[in-house]
């Protein structure tokens, strides 16, 4: 049986678990039918022309997991950041691990979707916000159809987020390949602010293929910091699917570091709903092997007065594949948009490949928009200089990559995930690099 029919087959005993007479459910019921109609996309596709799906859906994933699986904190201390004092919304083989959590109601909501799409007290939150901005394509529709788990944040009107929020997804491997599909839900008042660290995290070399959805909504001077920090195994496979709706004033950046996996799409997409909007979207990848990675971002730019701002950056080795689709719409109305993409890469070897298609689509008369992509490698005259100054081949080119990506690592704003950032980048590199890590 092809994976997609063991998921349209499958949904009848997830129904099962859930509560049917739920309005969510009727929006679970439509989803179905969407995927069922739409499937997984395909190379056919203009936004997946570079990235093909084939290989990891031929496995027989586990749909449900079929046991409780524990994990003990020192076991998995180094995936969190544990020198700072964070929240923390722990997934087990996409069960809630209360273990491993410290979740909060005390003026601010850091807990569960389970929760929050079954109990009365969320309703008006999930009424307004639920699968209001997750578009009707297969992926993000299969999601919703399976809706259950995964992290709900409230911040209300007026409100600061007292410590970052850790985000985690850890797969055990004790199946030997599995399905894994977080429903992330964000909302973010007037006024408010809050910083998100998520990572999606396998312990093992079996197969897991982890299909997310996150909805972030930020009201009028709502500020809202996020970071998505992709490691993993060779045999672990990602497609993310976040979706920003953005009121006036409000402030809202994503920093994605892909370091590692089996293949990675990253769907971003930005809405613009007011004036006086910043949308900030910062990148970067440093793959090897046959690795693949592929960002797709979209900011619409509707009001007038409004700013984006993405800067991509790529480092590929041996076979490593990248991809870069990045658009840019600004509507007639949108006037005095100031709107700036940027897609940077250095391929290491011959077989090293990158797809870089930035688009600009501007419907006003009065705005400064931009683009750019370079494709290159190394400097060999500031390599030379380097090394005529004493410095090893192997730590010259390390310093020049951490110089390449180093603008981006700048507009980090949690010292001890910076650090921790800088210290992946040097295990990717091979070398000490000299920081204070």
């Amino acid at each position: 049986m092809e994976l997609k029919e063991k998921l349209v087959s499958s949904f009848l005993a997830f129904e099962n678990t859930v509560d049917v007479d739920a309005p969510v459910h009727d929006i679970r019921s439509q989803a179905i039918k969407v995927f069922e109609e739409k499937g997984f996309p395909s190379k056919k596709e203009e936004a997946w022309k570079y990235t093909s799906l084939n290989a990891i859906l031929k496995h027989d994933y586990s749909i449900f997991p079929k046991e409780e699986n524990a994990l003990e904190f020192k076991d998995v201390k180094k995936y969190f950041l544990h020198d700072l004092d964070t929240y923390k919304i722990v997934f087990i083989d996409g069960k809630y691990s209360s273990h491993l959590s410290e979740t909060t109601h005390d003026k601010i909501d850091v807990c569960l979707m389970s929760s929050a799409l079954s109990h009365e007290k969320y309703k008006p939150i999930i009424d307004n916000y639920f699968n209001k901005i997750a578009p009707q394509d297969g992926l993000t529709s299969l999601n919703t159809a399976f809706s259950k788990e995964g992290a709900y944040i409230y911040i209300p009107k007026n409100k600061q987020a007292d410590k970052p929020i850790q985000i985690i997804h850890f797969s055990t491997g004790k199946e030997s390949t599995q399905l894994l599909q977080p429903r992330n839900l964000i909302v973010v008042e007037e006024n408010s602010h809050v910083q998100i660290i998520e990572r999606h995290q396998s312990l093992t070399e079996n197969s897991v293929l982890t299909n997310s959805v996150t909805e972030i909504f930020a009201d009028k001077r709502a500020f809202v910091d996020y970071y998505k920090i992709q490691n993993d195994h060779e045999n672990a496979s990602l497609i993310d699917n976040t979706h920003i709706q953005q009121q006036a004033q409000s402030v809202a950046s994503v920093h994605t570091f892909a370091f590692g996996g089996n293949l990675t799409r990253n769907n971003l997409n930005f809405y613009q709903k007011g004036e006086g909007i910043d949308s900030i979207l910062n990148g970067v990848t440093i793959i090897e092997g046959k690795q693949h990675v592929d960002h797709n971002t979209l900011v619409h730019h509707t009001e007038p007065n409004c700013e984006s701002h993405q800067d991509y950056k790529g480092i590929f080795d041996e076979r490593a594949t990248g991809v870069f689709n990045g658009k840019i719409i600004v509507n007639k109305e949108a006037q005095k948009t100031n709107a700036f993409q940027s897609n940077n890469n250095i391929l290491l070897s011959d077989k090293a490949t990158i797809n870089s298609k930035p688009q600009l689509e501007i419907f006003a008369d009065d705005v400064k928009c931009s683009h750019g992509c370079t494709i290159g490698q190394l400097d060999e005259q500031a390599l030379f200089y380097m090394r005529s100054r004493g410095i090893g081949e192997k730590e010259a080119r390390a310093l020049l990559m951490y110089a390449f990506a180093n603008n981006v690592l700048e507009s980090v704003k949690i010292p001890q995930l910076k650090q921790r950032i800088n210290k992946l980048i040097a295990n990717k590199l091979g070398v000490n690099i000299g920081f204070d890590l």
